[in-house]
């Protein structure tokens, strides 16, 4: 009887779930205004899942596009392409079997692991046990909680002293992104391994605080285990709409809904009713606002496209201290391919990957905290939102250098 009712939840569980078998990613070549107008059209009339960029409006010539196709509407897509005469490639021939080598690493273990995605409940109870085993270096507190209720942690880690700096970090803003929130339990465990082994470490901890909130978009992490891996979006209601959720990285109060976002509920980046109506949003921002005499640098950590950006997304404008910023993050993708001969491209978010408003580095900037950047994580689309886990390791050592190498900088450069 148990074993029944065990095989029935099983079969329920996957009845609920999006089924992504026979679905197709497509990498097309835009080359001119036509292009873009038959992408856009391509888009008007059939469900495209908007890889790279996040959505039909942003695309522009002398660019790639990456969409994702359902399995009943490949043979259209690809006859609309050819007709057409578009360059395109097949990136994902089956979404179906890229998601289930996903899990391809060769740690099994049953609770946590830094090698493995680890779901949010296995995550909130790694948050405990990090600041419970290490008391001298890591404290926890609540910022806020999510639409659905959930806890929203964040993670202070750095010897106890007064005045010290502090470094913001946030993963996990876009669902969808697992490699993000596995780097920031990197990061921390990094942090606390090596303090007393490393010498650049010891000064970082000892001279500046790591604020770390390891996943931002909860409730949307934990739709994409339950229900639909590729969901990117909180999962707030929305008045008069029967769409769920808020892009949360177009909803802060940074030329907001300007540009690069949308209006439509149904959107994947829909900017929300409101600057800041998400409250997770909201939370961060306040967090953020509270401690804005301290924090002198901030990241955020997305996937996929291997860059480093930084302010504006909002608008061509450029920074203040625009060639410092470059010579940073130049200096940063440089340190970061030493270890892989990884290479990320970077320069300001507008012209480097595309124009967005209401994202929180723009709006982090324009707090007055001068460094503030974007990481764009592996890979460059060949596995994109599905890479394996056999990838962790390697994309978290070598991010680890790139944020060490900005941090030294940060210390060194105080304002």
């Amino acid at each position: 009887m148990l074993l029944l009712l065990a095989l029935v939840s099983v079969a329920l569980a996957h009845a609920s779930e999006e089924n992504f078998d026979g679905n197709r990613v497509f990498r097309v070549s835009v080359h001119d205004e036509d292009d873009v107008s038959l992408i856009q059209k391509l888009a008007n009339t059939k469900q495209i899942d908007f890889w790279k960029p996040d959505s039909a409006t942003q695309v522009k010539p002398l660019t790639t596009v990456d969409f994702h196709v359902k399995a009943e509407d490949v043979i259209d897509v690809e006859n609309f392409l050819e007709e057409n005469e578009v360059l395109y490639e097949v990136l994902i021939s089956n979404v179906k079997h890229v998601l289930e080598s996903q899990f391809d690493s060769h740690t099994r273990a049953s609770g946590h692991s830094y090698t493995k995605y680890n779901n949010w409940e296995t995550i909130e109870a790694w948050i405990q046990q990090v600041a419970n085993d290490n008391p001298d270096l890591v404290s926890k507190r609540v910022i806020g909680t999510t639409f659905e209720g959930r806890n929203m942690y964040v993670l202070k880690i750095g010897k106890d002293r007064p005045n010290k700096p502090a470094f913001f970090i946030d993963c996990g803003f876009h669902a969808r992104e697992w490699i993000s929130p596995a780097f920031c339990q990197w990061f921390v465990r990094e942090a606390v391994r090596t303090y007393k082994q490393e010498i650049h470490m010891k000064r970082l901890l000892d001279e500046l605080d790591f604020y770390v909130l390891p996943v931002v978009n909860i409730d949307g992490y934990v739709y994409t285990w339950a229900k639909d891996r590729m969901w990117r979006k909180t999962r707030s209601t929305t008045a008069g709409s029967s769409c769920f959720g808020v892009d949360p990285n177009r909803n802060f109060d940074a030329g907001w809904c300007e540009v690069g976002a949308s209006r439509s509920p149904c959107s994947d980046t829909y900017c929300g009713p409101t600057p800041e109506s998400e409250k997770e949003t909201k939370a961060l921002a306040d967090f953020i606002r509270q401690n804005l005499s301290s924090i002198k640098a901030y990241l955020t950590v997305h996937s996929y496209s291997q860059m480093m950006l930084y302010p504006y997304s909002y608008d061509y404008k450029l920074p203040e201290n625009y060639e410092e910023l470059n010579a940073l993050v130049k200096g940063a993708a440089k340190e970061l391919s030493t270890l892989h001969g990884t290479k990320y491209t970077y320069g300001p978010g507008a012209t480097t990957i595309y124009p967005a408003a209401g994202g929180s580095d723009d709006w982090a900037y324009d707090q007055g905290i001068k460094y503030s950047f974007t990481f764009e994580l592996r890979d460059k689309g060949f596995f994109g939102f599905l890479l394996p886990e056999s990838q962790i390791r390697q994309t978290c050592e070598e991010t680890m250098l790139a944020v060490k190498y900005i941090a030294n900088y940060v210390l060194e450069h105080p304002y």
